[in-house]
């Protein structure tokens, strides 16, 4: 019998170490640990528990994975989750295919947009400088990228406005970094990072809830409301004025929420910035104007006409955005000079692991559709009638959006009430006040988790959520005062509509 030293044993645990380090490369050993455990778990319960138990099962888990972000970043861990989900037959890839091709709009704006705004980050960075130079007033600020970030979103596109506000806050992080990088007194230094990190947390934050809170207003708010709309038969101001009764109490409940949260400093909310940074952010400007290179003055013109372009295309809705957001950076490419393929291609590097973690996300919700797990809810929720029935439409479409992707359950719900309509089970009345619980519930009360928004989602995975320190948990925690207060008023003025 061969001993514990025997070369080959040893030869063969060195191996199995080496492997173990390579697997999934710098993440703790216990996060590869519980992946491991995933992955062995989930065939198990499919054979013992049935696809219904494995299908949430994996849902939780992959929840989890997201949660991790900032320990590893999901699509690793995640897509294997997937993987072996296809391979164990709770999805067939033909269904992952039709799921991503439903979604082709969002998938073709992160490739093309974001990669389209990152060419005007000169003068974003400009503008958001001015307006954080000249705005002391923390709470008055907040209030401000709320509001701005409503209305832009009502009219844009969530992921896009998240895109632009990625793209500020980063130029911002960038700017202070630099200017500490040789500091003569780290430990000062590194209190008014900590201090410029909440602060910049608290913008981002109050932005990403104002896209939720703009996004519900109109029809191409969010990618769900054309769905819906189509659905009913609303236009673009007959959708405005059917959400109305329930956007305009919801978005001014928000910006005072905005207002309270800042001067209590809850929920982690208050943060101020520290004279020394705003001293760097207000040198840097001085510099930045003080440049008399040629280049620059048609440079920020050509940003400027291409912003204007931007917002008249979208807000007519004259092509698929991700389209619009390729002839975007076409047009500021070509026109600024920039004909360099390392330059161009270094602008896709912040949105295309996102647009992969999307897919495999796409692929999990394709496995939700295939195992049914939200079919008990469903049929729960239409056996109610009168308001219980809009109340719980609208809260199981909340809850089910936190954990899925909301154009999906608005896909599902729209279908089943428009069936209840096509069979004259519910009159006109109710078929809009149904569509209007449907929009407001996938919207409103999705803030809830990062997983419930795609800006939400784009956010944590973004460049800037470690720079910040922006986890899972801490978005969630960050997210509760938005969520208890605009999904109550939400309700109250749908109620209000019966």
């Amino acid at each position: 019998m061969k001993n514990e030293q025997d070369p080959v044993n040893v030869q063969a645990r060195g191996m199995a170490g080496n492997a173990f380090a390579l697997f999934l490369g710098s993440a703790p050993a216990w996060y590869k640990c519980c992946i491991l455990a995933f992955l062995l778990i989930n065939p198990l319960m499919l054979f013992s528990g049935g696809t219904f138990v494995a299908g949430w099962l994996l849902v939780v888990e992959f929840i989890f994975t997201l949660a991790m972000a900032l320990r590893c970043y999901p699509l690793q861990a995640g897509g294997l989750l997937a993987l072996e989900a296809v391979m164990l037959g709770m999805a067939k890839p033909a269904a992952v295919y039709a799921e991503l091709n439903h979604n082709l709009p969002v998938l073709l704006l992160l490739m093309f947009m974001v990669a389209g705004i990152f060419f005007m980050q000169e003068l974003l960075l400009g503008v958001f400088t001015w307006l954080l130079l000249s705005v002391r007033r923390k709470w008055l600020l907040s209030v401000l990228f709320c509001g701005v970030s409503a209305l832009l979103s009502a009219f844009l596109d969530a992921l896009t406005v998240t895109a632009v506000l990625i793209t500020v806050c980063g130029g911002f992080y960038a700017v202070y970094h630099a200017s500490i990088s040789a500091a003569e007194n780290p430990l000062h230094d590194s209190v008014e990072l900590e201090e410029f990190r909440a602060f910049l947390r608290s913008l981002m934050m109050h932005a990403a809830a104002g896209t939720a809170m703009g996004g519900v207003a109109t029809l191409i708010g969010e990618p769900q409301n054309l769905l819906i709309g189509a659905t009913v038969g609303w236009h673009f101001m007959d959708f405005i004025h059917a959400m109305s009764p329930i956007s305009l109490p919801v978005i001014a409940a928000g910006l005072v929420l905005v207002a309270v949260l800042e001067k209590t400093r809850c929920f982690g909310y208050g943060a101020e910035l520290p004279d020394a940074v705003r001293d760097v952010l207000q040198q840097h400007a001085a510099t930045s104007s003080g440049q008399h290179d040629w280049r620059r003055p048609l440079t920020l013109l050509v940003q400027v006409l291409s912003g204007i372009l931007l917002i008249a295309a979208l807000a007519l809705h004259v092509a698929e955005v991700g389209l619009v957001g390729l002839a975007l950076l076409v047009l500021l490419t070509a026109l600024t000079g920039v004909v360099d393929e390392r330059r161009i291609a270094h602008a896709f590097q912040e949105a295309m692991p996102f647009t992969a973690l999307l897919v495999v996300f796409f692929a999990v919700v394709a496995v939700i559709q295939h195992t049914g797990l939200f079919t008990p809810i469903i049929h729960w929720v239409l056996g109610f009638e009168g308001r219980a029935q809009l109340s719980l439409l609208y809260v199981a479409n909340g809850l089910l959006s936190s954990v899925s992707d909301n154009v999906f359950v608005a896909t599902v719900y729209i279908k089943q009430v428009q069936e209840a309509f096509l069979a004259h089970s519910i009159s006109r009345q109710q078929l809009e006040l149904f569509a209007v619980a449907i929009n407001a519930g996938t919207n409103i009360p999705s803030v809830a988790t990062p997983n419930g928004q795609a800006a939400f989602l784009f956010l944590l995975t973004s460049g800037i959520a470690p720079l910040i320190r922006l986890s899972y948990l801490r978005m969630v925690w960050m997210a509760l005062p938005y969520t208890i207060v605009l999904t109550s008023v939400g309700l109250l003025a749908l109620l209000f509509l019966v």
